[in-house]
């Protein structure tokens, strides 16, 4: 299989041709403003160098920071409406109530509380109020408004409520777009709640971006089935992905992390993935980024959702460096970088400027960072030092030295020999581990919920059943896959031999493409397992 793998990072956009388990070819562009620049600048290459058989790839996979971008930098978001079914036992703190003033302020949000909802167990506590939710739909209607997210008090272990509600409100809303709480967060109310109002004001986003994309691919005469890759390490079709724009927050250092697991052909050992403003640290486990079991805040909203576990620090190739008294970083010059560093005949003192000083890489004009006195590049290069150690320390689990793999385009930052760390790798197509990343990934499926009245066994073999749908909803091979991780958890104090069942396959992308669900409600089944 012939495939394309573009990442788009805040300094450069990367993209490499992948056949069958071979890089064939990897290029490097700047980032540009509007992004798209820097990506068709990366296709063009590609193709000057590969030629005409470039036409016929299977697959592109693409990487894109525009949707975490967009909450970060508090831009192209749309108003959207928040209905809360959990009445009356979830009225003292509103939805978006821990939201930044000025990120709430941009999203002007439309807020809606109605009864209903379900216990732990899955049993309703009060009825769905049909008249609120179809005068909310009314109001919405009214309003304008185009982008809803609906959450109900323990959704992930019974969608009934939201899924009634859904239909609901899409037959007075049938253009809205409509994001429902359980098919993104986990149990935890307010967090769940907040991921599901994020995924919805970036609706209009993720159809302009996936837009954008499939011109860009076929400005260059690209037109084989594209994919976004997920925060998971898999990717989604892009159809399908632009309904679920969170699912792509953290998705670049998710790349990198598996594709160092494919260049290394390592399936636990820590990752350094050194870009050009961060350096994010994480751990293989099994192949696939460990994931976090915490709040995650996302612009500083707080989220509980499905990410990766990742510790970012302000360091990187176009990290700033300040002398007297000696600061590195957190600012960046970004993909500014061929302009401002002092080796491309900048005025901005960068780690790249120290890199080349020190012999670490040839890039640039070396004759103009010959001034820079060897104690301060020292000095520097044992600050970046210290500030990896420390990180990795933090992301450790065991006492016992582990083993680190060196990615990015500023992985010659890394040195050879780190407390902590037994070894430290390197390997070819480091610099662009990030697109061969995107450019091996499968696609994967999930399901969370509670079961009651089966045995362990048919608890277990639901989930999985379900996980399974779900992911050749998102663009898999039934035929591929397969079971990586599944979890029980017994309910204490509840009838009916009561479980939460956690499940999660992936599979290889099918050929032929499946046809997209033409919703997001089309693509998980309603939850009947609950008696």
């Amino acid at each position: 299989m012939k495939r394309i793998g573009i990442d788009v990072g805040g300094t450069n956009s990367d993209a490499v041709l992948v056949e069958d388990d071979r890089v064939v070819l990897a290029v490097k562009s700047p980032t540009t403003q509007d992004v798209m620049g820097g990506v068709l600048t990366s296709l063009r290459k590609l193709i000057d160098q590969s030629g005409p058989r470039i036409h016929a790839v299977d697959a592109v996979m693409i990487g894109t920071t525009h949707f975490v971008n967009a909450v970060v930098q508090r831009r192209d978001l749309v108003r959207v409406a928040a209905i809360r079914i959990g009445l009356p036992a979830s009225a003292s703190l509103p939805p978006m109530v821990d939201w930044p003033a000025d990120l709430r302020q941009m999203v002007n949000p439309m807020i809606f509380m109605v009864a209903g909802g379900h216990e732990f167990d899955g049993r309703p506590f009060m009825p769905l109020d049909e008249a609120a939710l179809r005068e909310a739909a009314n109001r919405i209607l009214d309003a304008g408004i185009g982008a809803i997210g609906i959450s109900s008090i323990f959704s992930p272990l019974s969608a009934e409520h939201e899924l009634h509600a859904a239909r609901i409100v899409g037959e007075i809303c049938p253009l809205a777009s409509i994001t429902l709480s359980h098919q993104l967060g986990r149990i935890g109310l307010l967090e769940r709640e907040n991921v599901t109002l994020l995924n919805a004001c970036l609706s209009d986003l993720g159809r302009h971006v996936i837009g954008a994309f499939r011109e860009a691919l076929g400005a260059v005469g690209i037109h084989a089935p594209f994919y976004l890759t997920q925060n998971d390490g898999t990717v989604m079709l892009a159809e399908v992905a632009a309904q679920f724009p969170v699912y792509s927050f953290s998705s670049g250092p998710t790349n990198s992390m598996r594709g160092a697991a494919f260049l290394t052909h390592l399936d636990d050992a820590m990752v350094v993935d050194v870009g050009g403003t961060t350096s994010d640290i994480g751990c293989l486990v099994h192949g696939f980024p460990r994931e976090a079991n915490n709040v995650v805040e996302i612009g500083g909203v707080r989220t509980l959702f499905r990410m990766p576990d990742l510790l970012s620090i302000g360091l990187g190739g176009g990290t700033m460096v300040l002398d007297r008294p000696l600061v590195v970083g957190p600012r960046s010059v970004g993909f500014r970088l061929p302009e401002q560093a002092l080796v491309f005949g900048g005025k901005v003192l960068t780690l790249t400027d120290i890199g080349v000083a020190a012999g670490l890489i040839d890039i640039g004009d070396r004759a103009l960072v010959s001034h820079l006195p060897a104690p301060q590049v020292k000095a520097v290069l044992q600050r970046v030092r210290e500030m990896l150690e420390e990180s990795i320390d933090r992301m450790k689990t065991q006492a016992s030295d582990a083993t680190l793999i060196a990615v990015g385009g500023g992985a010659f930052l890394i040195p050879e020999e780190l407390a902590g760390c037994g070894r430290v790798l390197r390997v070819e197509n480091a610099s662009v581990a990030n697109a061969v990343g995107a450019a091996i990934a499968q696609v994967s499926g999930e399901s969370d919920q509670v079961f009651t009245g089966l045995t362990r066994e048919q608890a277990m073999e639901q989930a999985r059943a379900l996980a399974e749908k779900r992911a050749v909803a998102a663009g898999a091979d039934n035929a591929t896959l397969k079971l990586v991780d599944i979890e029980d958890l017994p309910l204490a104090y509840l009838p009916g031999n009561s479980m939460r069942v956690r499940a999660r396959v992936i599979g290889n992308i099918a050929n032929p493409v499946p046809a997209p669900a033409a919703t997001s409600l089309n693509l998980l089944p309603e939850n009947r397992p609950l008696s």
